[in-house]
């Protein structure tokens, strides 16, 4: 299906509703705009597989500028809102972009990020000015053009980059052929039977809006016939809320918002109406097994994991009743010819853990970046890897960590991943960061760093019992030797740890000393 199809069968259901403003686009309207804007792509000289960049926090105008790119043939990069100007500028330029879109509140970044971007040839801005040359106003500029599709209709999709948490962000390309926006890419199609979308669904998007999971679960309920309600941004107490406000269906969270819903008061969560709720989904980081206990055991059984990445190269899936036998595993293969390999190449027994490889069953380029490619694909070209480490366990899959965060203490490999984990579920941590720093004896030793619960006090009383929680329930190498506070931590509102924030910083610290 295609959203042009419920303009004409159902144009007053809403496509899409703002959380906090109780903003609606209907389906007319949201075909009226994505056609507008299309046709504004197409004057500026964008042809098929061209590029342009949305910059934005989570608005009303933020899925038409997706929509617009989906059926005129282009590649759409929905960039991190909370970027700087320089990160901003770089992925610009390597998307090689003609048009940024942008918002009020982003403009005084993109201002300064476009001055190093000489390839943009406008920046379009909602609820603001421009200065009338290369920034104009969005709603101004596109409300000019007609409300009818544009002469040549071609399947278009997005560039998402990689977050960037270890290193500097990937553009993930997808091949595109021309054929007609009514008919998606195999992987979509894949998603919509594996999610359960159905055409009078209602779907409730916690997360951002440049984030792919959200882009894709929101993309879907739109091409469906269903409707999104779409959070501004995430809060525990008001997502519960929705749920019952809006007989919410379907939705997708990551563990870090279970995690926070579980630690709301017990009136608040036992008020909440759950009663629509069908079918919700997590990935994006492992979910700790306390955290995943407790949620099932308030919700039912309608909690579904899946593991993937942007890349999309591979997935594993399992329900509740599956992980229930498997705990901590992210399920078993669905799609893709899984693989776990030493650093040699070599396949690993049962149960060892080693990198994850899939046989790609969704073909992508990092886009510029024939380096990274390169480093992502096996030596026979078969197998792509995102760098994260893992095990197979009668037939499931289980997540160790990410292969840059690995610690190496005394020739010891720590994984640190099962220590952030069991510390997420002790009462006064809100959050919490676990990575090696330097250890003149040992190379490395493992330290954590934690966001108390609010109101908590963090002092050497709190650093003792969390010293004992972890030697009562980890072996001695995988427990913290030291433990810092910070009041919040680098959290990507798409649920990721920006830990390389937090690793570096010890790390230069170290390098100053030695210097």
């Amino acid at each position: 299906m295609y959203p042009s199809t419920f303009a004409t069968k159902n144009p007053a259901r809403a496509a899409y509703i703002m959380a906090e403003t109780g903003e609606r686009v209907s389906y007319k309207e949201y075909e009226a705009r994505c056609n507008q804007l299309a046709h504004f792509l197409a004057v500026e000289g964008l042809k098929f597989e061209d590029h342009y960049s949305i910059f934005m926090e989570n608005n009303i105008r933020y899925l038409e500028c997706c929509g617009a790119g989906e059926r005129s043939g282009l590649y759409y990069t929905c960039i991190n809102s909370y970027l700087k100007e320089d990160e901003l500028a770089y992925i610009i330029n390597n998307s090689e972009s003609k048009i940024l879109i942008t918002s009020a509140e982003k403009l005084p970044i993109a201002e300064e990020a476009i001055k190093a971007c000489p390839k943009i040839q406008k920046c379009l801005v909602v609820d603001a000015l421009g200065d009338g040359n290369r920034i104009v106003n969005f709603e101004e500029t596109v409300k000019a053009f007609p409300t009818s599709p544009i002469h040549e209709e071609l399947l278009g999709n997005s560039m998402l980059y990689s977050s960037g948490t270890t290193g500097r962000p990937k553009g993930i390309l997808r091949p595109l052929v021309k054929q007609a926006p009514d008919d998606p890419l195999p992987l979509f199609n894949f998603l919509k039977e594996l999610w359960q979308y159905r055409e009078d669904m209602i779907y409730l998007s916690p997360a951002p809006l440049y984030h792919s999971a959200p882009q894709v679960a929101v993309g879907l309920t739109i091409r469906i016939g269903g409707t999104a309600i779409i959070m501004e941004h995430f809060d525990a107490s008001r997502y519960l809320s929705l749920i019952g406000e809006h007989r919410i269906t379907h939705s997708q969270l990551v563990p870090s918002m279970f995690s926070r819903m579980l630690k709301l008061p017990e009136q608040i969560k036992m008020a909440a109406d759950l009663s629509s709720l069908e079918y919700v989904t997590h990935a994006a980081a492992p979910c700790p097994i306390k955290i995943k206990e407790d949620m099932i055991s308030w919700w039912g059984p309608i909690i579904h994991e899946y593991y993937s990445a942007t890349e999309a190269m591979g997935f594993t899936a399992l329900n509740s009743e599956e992980w229930l036998k498997n705990k901590g595993s992210v399920g078993k293969v669905i799609l893709g010819d899984l693989h776990i390999l030493d650093e040699e190449g070599e396949s690993l027994p049962p149960g060892k853990p080693g990198k994850i490889w899939f046989k790609t069953a969704a073909p992508f380029s990092y886009f510029n970046n024939r380096e990274e490619t390169r480093n992502s694909t096996s030596a026979d070209g078969q197998m792509s890897t995102v760098g994260d480490v893992g095990f197979i366990k009668d037939g499931y899959l289980y997540l160790t960590d990410r292969d840059t965060f690995m610690i190496i203490s005394g020739g010891v490999n720590i994984y640190p991943q099962e220590t952030e984990n069991l510390l997420i579920t002790h009462p006064k941590i809100l959050d919490a960061a676990v990575f090696g720093v330097p250890n003149e004896d040992l190379g490395e030793e493992v330290k954590a760093v934690i966001q108390p619960v609010e109101g908590v006090i963090p002092n050497d009383e709190l650093v003792d019992e969390i010293m004992i929680f972890c030697r009562e329930r980890l072996s001695q190498q995988k427990c913290p030797r030291s433990i810092d506070f910070e009041d919040e931590l680098p959290r990507l509102p798409t649920g990721k740890l920006y830990k390389r924030l937090l690793k570096d910083k010890y790390w230069e610290e170290h390098k100053t000393k030695i210097i």
